[in-house]
């Protein structure tokens, strides 16, 4: 049940930001403890997995689940449990004191002894015609996710960075043929997965060219793209300026996006929570294991907010999880009077 936090007087054992998988882990171990924790939808309920219409790799689904389904299930498992949704956006984050306390959209303040952190990151779009409509039905940006949808294919990647390096390799176990979509003519991944990419026989490149229009339906899937292109890069640059630039329809089955991610961590640039130079949180290792808590104690994160790497459904459920864990034993080690944030504590695993 969604429904307003009290934000008067009450000071919360634990609160959770965001309601992907992380946070939906996160959610049900906390309530699971006893620490009733209240947890905030933002302005994508639900995260990434939500524009995923078919997850077969997810364990105990050996049917497959959709995206939304496994978001709503999770909900629910932890309604059941005695977490409380609530809608709303954090503006502002201060974490310089204790209680925390937090400036929300509609400038209420609300206060918490904890916070897992667990906003998620959003792939970034390229702005083609037909994007919105087929984004999960074809148009993917994960290929680990929907790389076996595309067994037989010819597909696009779009992007010239190590990621799309990544996906390309991983979508020629599947698909007939690769393209690698970049609007230059030179390459930002590293030398050793560019050798990768140009040596295999079913990827080819197409340089200084750009995504303009995505083809399909829901129902059918992606039926072919319009590509642009131009002699000297940054086609889409041309057509704005009203430059003359090739189109070519190619007939394609599906499009990935591989142009990186932005971890939504805007309300965290100000407070004193460690972010590396993309936004990302650090998180604390042991000298055994690696933990959920950042710089700021009290304050933990989990899934794709501070992990670039791997970005799966199942890695995001385990470290919710695990920040849950980690809070619950901060919290029965007794909460400290002050934030304390030791410069030596945050290991630099995400740089």
């Amino acid at each position: 049940m969604n429904r307003p936090p009290d934000t008067t007087t009450a000071v919360r054992n634990v609160v959770i930001i965001g309601t992907g998988v992380a946070g939906l882990s996160a959610a049900v171990y906390t309530a699971r403890a006893d620490l009733e924790p209240l947890v905030f939808e933002g302005p994508e309920p639900g995260g990434q997995l939500t524009l995923t219409t078919e997850i077969e790799n997810y364990l105990g689904f050996p049917e497959g689940i959709g995206g939304m389904e496994l978001i709503q299930n999770g909900k629910e498992q932890a309604t059941a449990f005695g977490a409380e949704f609530t809608r709303g956006t954090v503006e502002d984050a201060m974490l310089e004191k204790r209680p925390f306390e937090f400036e929300l959209s509609d400038g209420s303040i609300l206060r918490t002894h904890s916070l897992i952190v667990a906003s998620g990151a959003s792939a970034r779009w390229v702005g083609a015609e037909g994007e919105d409509e087929l984004m999960g039905y074809g148009l993917s940006t994960c290929a680990t996710c929907d790389g076996a949808f595309h067994r037989g294919d010819d597909v696009l990647v779009i992007g010239g960075g190590d990621s799309a390096m990544e996906e390309a390799l991983f979508l020629a176990k599947f698909a007939d043929n690769v393209t690698v979509v970049h609007r230059r003519d030179e390459l930002r991944a590293s030398e050793i997965m560019v050798d990768r990419a140009r040596d295999h026989e079913d990827i080819e490149f197409r340089w200084n060219t750009e995504l303009e229009a995505i083809h399909g339906s829901q129902e059918d899937g992606i039926a072919g793209a319009t590509l642009v292109s131009h002699s000297n890069g940054y086609p889409k640059e041309k057509v704005a300026t009203g430059g003359d630039v090739d189109r070519e329809t190619v007939n394609v089955g599906g499009v990935f996006y591989a142009i990186g991610h932005t971890p939504n961590t805007t309300f965290l640039r100000d407070t004193p929570v460690e972010l590396d130079d993309n936004g990302y949180v650090w998180t604390a290792n042991t000298d055994a294991w690696a933990t959920t808590a950042t710089a700021v104690d009290g304050v933990f994160a989990a899934g794709d907010v501070m992990d670039p790497h791997y970005q799966q459904a199942v890695t995001a459920a385990g470290m919710g999880s695990m920040a849950a864990l980690d809070v619950e034993d901060w919290l029965e080690s007794g909460a400290p009077a002050s934030v304390e944030v030791p410069d030596s504590s945050v290991a630099k695993a995400n740089d």
